[in-house]
């Protein structure tokens, strides 16, 4: 898929990895709806990537997408604004362990909803004309992680459901590939809820380890990742890339084919 004059809707788009996709979208000569919860954080994305690649290429969509209205509007919102939807990345994630029902909301449930409400857009069931969904998952998805057990299992939720989904589009010809990325462990805000223990509740005391296995910034494979699920041609039902800083692997899981 070339990139260009093509639109995307980010989820959790306004910092870290969301940001990231968001940039090289809009490097790619794509438009962008930046939706994320921090209406500040969004709101100096938004002019920070307006000041750079003029305004109109995106725009901000304050959305908690555990609420299943508010993210459904937002979708209506950015065909509003663009006319047209061919990306979406489910990408919004929070590390919560103590308020462990909220972290399935956020990671997990708000990825099948986002994945519905994408093929709604863009699958050919319903008269459109295709697309790209990266759900992104992580490289607690393959391992097993004593300090985060609940933010593990959504992981391994979003692989499992996306193979399925991939599978789906394929049996039923939606003309929408459906692709998971794995990032590894780097440095991004939602990282950082590892010193609260609020947030890690019982778990808080296995955080020296888990700083252990953080990498250093927003990785360059994790950015190559997802530019390549986007518009790589042989990028099918379902990858799974796994990426982190300097590292970049494909596991291509068995579907079947039409």
């Amino acid at each position: 898929m070339a990139l260009a004059g093509k639109v995307a809707l980010v989820t959790g788009g306004a910092q870290g990895i969301g940001r990231a996709a968001v940039q090289s979208l809009l490097q790619s000569s794509a438009k962008v709806a930046v939706l994320d919860l921090n209406k500040t954080c969004g709101e100096q994305c938004k002019a920070q990537l307006d000041a750079e690649f003029g305004e109109g290429q995106c725009t901000f969509i304050q959305c908690d997408v555990s609420n299943g209205d508010a993210l459904r509007d937002a979708f209506q919102t950015t065909m509003d604004k663009f006319g047209r939807l061919d990306i979406v990345i489910n990408n919004a994630g929070i590390n919560n362990e103590k308020n462990w029902e909220k972290t399935i909301q956020v990671n997990l449930t708000s990825v099948i909803k986002g994945t519905y409400l994408a093929l709604e857009h863009m699958s050919k069931e319903y008269g459109k004309e295709g697309g790209t969904i990266i759900n992104v998952s992580s490289m607690a998805a393959f391992l097993h992680s004593p300090h985060q057990p609940v933010y593990t299992a959504t992981k391994h939720g979003v692989i499992g459901f996306t193979r399925a989904m991939a599978d789906a589009s394929i049996t039923g010809d939606y003309g929408v590939r459906i692709n998971v990325l794995c990032p590894a462990f780097v440095d991004t805000p939602l990282l950082q809820t590892v010193e609260q223990e609020d947030n890690m509740g019982k778990f808080f005391k296995f955080k020296d380890d888990f700083k252990l296995r953080l990498g250093q910034g927003v990785g360059f494979g994790v950015i190559q990742g997802q530019r390549g699920l986007m518009s790589r041609p042989k990028s099918r039902n379902v990858d799974a890339v796994r990426a982190g800083s300097g590292v970049l692997e494909r596991t291509r899981f068995q579907t079947r084919t039409s």
